[in-house]
């Protein structure tokens, strides 16, 4: 007699099971890439590089358009349910403990859904309330974006079907000095202290 096919309880515990073993292997890829020489030199770094994608008002920009200012770069979209305005809020809590200091940081959020997240679509995103006060959003191509993706080290996949389909993804910041090469990254277990205390001491000139 044929094996019984598993309850749908059991199926959804295996789906999660099998979501939070992923969860940790990408968390893991990225520690490993950003403890590397190459993830922490200023030289040949590992995360970041150069990009073309579109901003909330339509226009095209590249990462030249950002030099100058030390970035602050995390990656979701705006139909995320939790995980991206939380981490979106954290990133604005954090900025608010450097004062006036915090326009001298440019907070960037680039979209890993592109087929809904478009320059009207991010225009309203961004000035949700909580979220940073001069928070740029940007889009692109579905090349642009997978370009880009590859050269943050962050990973995200469509997960469902239909126009309600979500997008799982790496959720980590990313602080770019000013000349746009890594400087340190921020996780799911950084405190909005943890944080304000790597910027204050990056914009005196000083390592996290």
């Amino acid at each position: 007699m044929p094996p019984s096919a598993p309850s749908p309880v059991l199926r959804r515990i295996r789906l999660i099971a099998s979501a939070l073993i992923l969860v940790a292997a990408l968390a893991l890829g990225l520690q490993v890439i950003l403890k590397s020489p190459a993830g922490r030199s200023g030289g040949g770094a590992a995360i970041g590089g150069a990009f073309t994608l579109t901003d909330s008002h339509g226009r095209t920009v590249t990462d030249k358009d950002f030099l100058g200012k030390p970035m602050l770069v995390y990656f979701g979209y705006t139909y995320c349910p939790d995980v991206c305005p939380f981490t979106l809020q954290l990133m604005a809590q954090a900025l608010d403990r450097l004062g006036p200091d915090k326009a001298r940081i440019q907070p960037v959020f680039i979209s890993v859904d592109p087929e809904r997240d478009t320059p009207q679509t991010l225009a309203q995103y961004i000035h949700s309330p909580g979220f940073p006060d001069n928070l740029e959003g940007l889009t692109g191509t579905p090349e642009q974006i997978a370009d880009i993706a590859h050269k943050y080290a962050v990973y995200y996949k469509k997960a469902g079907e239909g126009d309600a389909y979500l997008v799982d993804h790496t959720s980590a910041i990313f602080l770019m000095d000013a000349q746009g090469k890594y400087a340190a990254v921020f996780t799911h277990n950084s405190s909005v202290d943890d944080i304000a205390r790597c910027l204050r001491r990056h914009l005196d000139g000083k390592k996290c």
